[in-house]
């Protein structure tokens, strides 16, 4: 079943007398539990892609469901409601508050939807100890390693229990042993905790840890490609994180 779905999916930005097709009528669906990697060059479609689906910007044209519910000509407020549901978001340069410490980053989503200060300390132990950081609560992001960061932010992503979550370039301030550790703990969401993981990559060892790989080129998709691969059978083999 589909948690994501896009139809003939268009964004076209306007510039002067000129428009530029971002994207050119789009469709994909991603079911629930998969891992997909989406890549493309710079200026190939892929950002504004990630754009829609984390409803942070509106279709020019064409379909949009997530979970079920048509939310292409939803208003501001209701895709800023929608987003704190559904989508879980980890990006590249973490997105930390710097003067407020690792736990109470996690209970930011918290606090937006109103819950309970204690209910939001428990959530946020509980998705704080999933990315094994049990032992930084009280650390700030400057008192932390990227790789930490990144934990963080991912505990954040995961602490609503959206069904989704989407990653823009999320290693791409990591050096290679840190950018693997921080894969591996999606892979570890992805096969148990069964969250569907959608990742903005331009790297191929990144999309590897990925079950399918969309590539986008001038606005469209021209591949999707899905597969269970080197990196993350290996790490399977393994029996995940360690």
């Amino acid at each position: 079943m589909a948690v994501i779905e896009v139809k003939n999916l268009v964004k076209v930005y306007s510039t002067g007398d000129s428009e530029f097709r971002a994207l050119d009528c789009v469709s994909l669906s991603v079911d629930y539990g998969e891992m997909v990697a989406i890549m493309g060059p710079s200026g190939s479609g892929k950002s504004t892609f990630m754009n829609q689906i984390g409803c942070l910007d509106k279709p020019t044209s064409g379909e949009y469901y997530l979970d079920g519910t048509n939310v292409a000509n939803m208003t501001s407020d209701e895709l800023a409601q929608i987003r704190n549901l559904k989508l879980g978001f980890v990006f590249q340069g973490f997105n930390l508050i710097s003067k407020t410490s690792a736990i109470e980053n996690v209970e930011l989503p918290m606090v937006y939807k109103g819950i309970d200060p204690e209910t939001r300390r428990k959530k946020a132990l509980e998705a704080i100890k999933i990315v094994g950081l049990e032992k930084r609560i009280k650390h700030f992001p400057n008192q932390m390693s990227g790789g930490q960061q990144q934990r963080v932010a991912i505990a954040r992503a995961i602490v609503n229990d959206a069904p989704v979550i989407l990653a823009d370039e999320p290693t791409g301030n990591l050096d290679t042993k840190t950018s693997v550790d921080v894969m591996n703990f999606f892979v570890e969401l992805n096969e148990v905790h069964k969250k569907t993981i959608i990742i903005v990559t331009h790297e191929d060892d990144i999309a590897g840890f990925c079950k399918r790989v969309v590539r986008f080129r001038d606005g469209k998709i021209i591949s999707d490609t899905g597969r269970l691969n080197a990196s993350y059978s290996k790490y399977i083999a393994q029996g995940g994180r360690k």
